[in-house]
């Protein structure tokens, strides 16, 4: 819990919100990338639907953190079995307050649980820095967001610690 923030697990029901949570962020947070350009905002925002969040928090493949804040949805994440931090959004005007790294600290926990090693990301130019305070590496510009230009950002996990009460059994010698 982040002052006042509850950080859960994303359900397919959390889809309406969610939905509109990302639409705001893009549309007011992220300006500075898309510049009101309707040739990027328009297919930015076009898979931005109830349904379409609904099928990406339904999906065993996927995990998704929800940030809380007043029983209103704050903040957004998700990340693929194949390693991408594919959603990572905060609603506008309750950016700094640490939300997103602890979205990103619980998917990054996840990501370790699932044994994955290294997580990936396109990101928009406008959050790159925040990503780089949290150890990714800016791999450079790619053309994949939206018809923009973004940046490739990556970073190595640490290996899971076994939890403190497990004990190993040495009779299979591994």
């Amino acid at each position: 819990m982040t002052m006042g923030i509850d950080i859960r697990q994303a359900t397919p029901n959390d889809a309406q919100e969610a939905c509109a949570l990302l639409r705001r962020s893009i549309e007011e947070g992220c300006v500075t990338d898309h510049g009101h350009r309707a040739e990027i905002l328009q297919p930015w925002l076009s898979n931005k639907t109830p349904q379409t969040v609904a099928t990406w928090l339904s999906s065993p493949s996927n995990y998704a953190v929800v940030a809380v804040r007043e029983r209103q949805l704050a903040g957004l994440a998700l990340l693929t079995q194949g390693g991408k931090l594919a959603l990572c959004y905060v609603m506008p005007g309750l950016l700094r307050h640490g939300i997103g790294s602890a979205m990103v600290r619980a998917v990054e926990a996840q990501a370790r649980c699932w044994d994955i090693g290294k997580l990936h990301m396109h990101s928009p130019a406008s959050s790159s820095a925040f990503f780089e305070r949290l150890g990714y590496v800016n791999a450079g510009k790619d053309k994949a967001c939206f018809g923009m230009e973004c940046d490739f950002l990556w970073k190595k996990l640490d290996a899971a610690a076994p939890p403190a009460s497990k004990r190993f059994c040495s009779c299979t010698g591994k």
